[in-house]
């Protein structure tokens, strides 16, 4: 996946998530397909921790899940977005980050808030993964606000 570093580097976005999207974009998360892959983890053990029962993948988590999906529609809501549903992590960066058809600064705003959203379901299938903590879709958006502002 590629995208070009000044778009990914931004001053607004918190370094530690410019670097965990960085992450992302070099297929480097430790995901559940990813550790799969390398042989660390059983299939068995690859499944979603929302409990859909497919394979972890960053697409699948991030874009398709059911759990974790709903996020991307609280947002476009909020926003009074309308937008189709991409499946590719890139195509869905430039149609929600860069390509909102307003302004440089609602642009800089729609990325900050993008990086928002990948950060907080990443800390959600975390807590799932590790805490056994769940949170509703509504209080991952109220998440999502807080940290963007």
């Amino acid at each position: 996946m590629h995208v070009p570093a000044a778009v990914l580097w931004r001053k607004d976005v918190p370094l530690k998530v410019s670097v965990f999207v960085w992450r992302l974009f070099q297929n480097m998360l430790s995901s559940k397909t990813n550790l799969l892959h390398r042989g660390i983890i059983p299939y068995e053990a690859s499944l979603c921790v929302s409990g859909c029962g497919q394979q972890e993948s960053e697409t699948h988590l991030f874009l398709s899940c059911h759990f974790f999906g709903q996020l991307w529609q609280l947002v476009r809501n909020w926003f009074g977005v309308y937008s189709a549903d991409l499946s590719n992590i890139v195509d869905h960066f430039y149609q929600f980050a860069t390509s909102s058809g307003y302004g440089k600064s609602r642009c800089s705003l729609m990325h900050l808030i993008w990086c928002a959203c990948l950060w907080v379901l990443w800390k959600e299938r975390n807590d799932r993964l590790f805490n056994s903590k769940e949170n509703s879709p509504i209080r991952l958006l109220k998440n999502v606000k807080i940290l963007s502002f």
